[in-house]
């Protein structure tokens, strides 16, 4: 074992432990499973024709992966054709540098909440740019604040109970706030108002992306992302190009397959934007920068995603709709919630991370947490086969072919 390996070995396993015997996760991941799992079988049992869904996007996912290529300047030629911009970023230093010099400095950012934000970690980035940038999920706010990380794709400060929550705003705001979560949310609601119309530009990621006609399609339930993407005068959308489907209907096919997985038998919201904000009426003369923004951008991001397309087995981690559904699920993650992964978590996380988020040796000891138990298996609604992945990634690590397949060269 390499001294790199060995210390990320190291540092992680204390990171493990500590985590396990944290009162805070252990209160709020309790509740949260619980939840999740009965709101999840009321949805199935009102939805019954879910799993038949399911089973059909699993085949739209595996087709548009296997044509990704024709399907990536597809969607380009029809953001670019609906008057947006569209950019190709080939790796996470190429996407960084695309958004910043959209943005430049001193700008007021609204960004929603997207686990390819936490990959390239946009928020700081530009933030180091001269930018002040506000996470508008109340999640990742409530991260922002706590200058912690996911620990959650979908509900990324579950591991923060409401009385911490409290001291945390208490603390930012300046005034006594009480563990209430209708009050807590309440706060933060009256403070972003006001970010999201002094915002030069707003930011979010796609759920799913239609190629033929340009439309990305967001799913969410706290109304932030609306404002963020209709009140700031520029919108940039950062999205992988493992979203991309051939069809509008396809993708909503996928949406729904998505929500109803991560908890929801319907979202508050599902916004189909295809590019700036525009009118028509007066004299049928279309102009664009009416009530929304006057200017669109889309960076579809690669940054190792097509080296996992081309690999037979590690393609189908390519289907994950970011559910969320099998970190519930999932035992180890029960114990100490992201602890176990670093942006990705779990152990789909696991195989992310060794693509596109850290390389082999950052993945490594994720790969070894896994219990490879196949639980997440049982509720992923694409059947994403994590225990082969992660077996066949430790083969890679104990015969060091870290190298020659190319995993290595994804660190940050």
């Amino acid at each position: 074992m390499s001294g790199d390996l060995q210390k990320e070995f190291g540092d992680y396993t204390k990171n493990l432990n500590r985590a396990s015997k944290d009162t805070n996760i252990e209160t709020a991941i309790s509740r949260a499973v619980k939840a999740y799992r009965a709101t999840v079988s009321d949805a199935m049992e009102r939805y019954p024709h879910t799993p038949d869904l399911a089973a059909e996007v699993r085949q739209i996912k595996t087709d548009s992966i296997a044509n990704n290529d024709a399907l990536l300047q597809q969607a380009m030629e029809s953001v670019e054709r609906n008057k947006g911009k569209a950019f190709y970023a080939r790796d996470k230093q190429q996407a960084l540098e695309i958004v910043a010099e959209i943005i430049g400095k001193e700008k007021i950012v609204v960004k929603g909440k997207s686990m390819l934000g936490e990959e390239l970690h946009l928020r700081e980035y530009l933030e180091e740019k001269g930018n002040e940038v506000w996470e508008s999920d109340l999640g990742e706010f409530i991260l922002q604040l706590k200058h912690d990380r996911p620990m959650h794709i979908l509900s990324p400060a579950i591991h923060v109970p409401r009385e911490q929550v409290a001291e945390i705003f208490s603390k930012f705001f300046g005034r006594e706030v009480p563990p209430d979560i209708a009050q807590e949310v309440a706060i933060v609601k009256d403070f972003l108002r006001d970010k999201y119309f002094k915002a030069h530009v707003g930011i979010s990621s796609a759920n799913v992306v239609a190629a033929d006609t340009g439309a990305m399609v967001i799913i969410e339930n706290e109304g932030n992302i609306r404002l963020s993407t209709a009140a700031p005068p520029v919108h940039i959308v950062v999205v992988g190009i493992e979203k991309i489907v051939p069809t509008f209907q396809e993708s909503m096919k996928v949406a729904e397959v998505t929500w109803r997985y991560a908890q929801y038998g319907v979202p508050s919201y599902v916004s189909m934007i295809s590019g700036p904000s525009k009118t028509g009426d007066i004299e049928k003369v279309t102009t664009y920068g009416a009530h929304g923004p006057r200017e669109f951008y889309v960076v579809f991001v690669d940054n190792g995603r097509t080296t996992m397309a081309q690999d037979e087995l590690f393609s189908q981690a390519l289907h994950c709709l970011r559910c969320g559904g099998c970190m519930y699920e999932c035992p180890v993650f029960q114990v100490t919630a992201g602890n176990f992964g670093h942006t990705y978590l779990g152990g789909i996380g696991s195989v992310w991370t060794a693509f596109v988020a850290g390389g082999l040796e950052k993945a490594a000891p994720l790969l070894y947490t896994c219990l490879r138990c196949g639980r997440c298996v049982e509720r992923c609604p694409m059947q994403i086969d994590v225990p082969a992945m992660v077996g066949e990634l430790r083969n890679r690590i104990v015969n060091g072919e870290e190298k020659e397949i190319g995993l290595d060269s994804q660190a940050s």
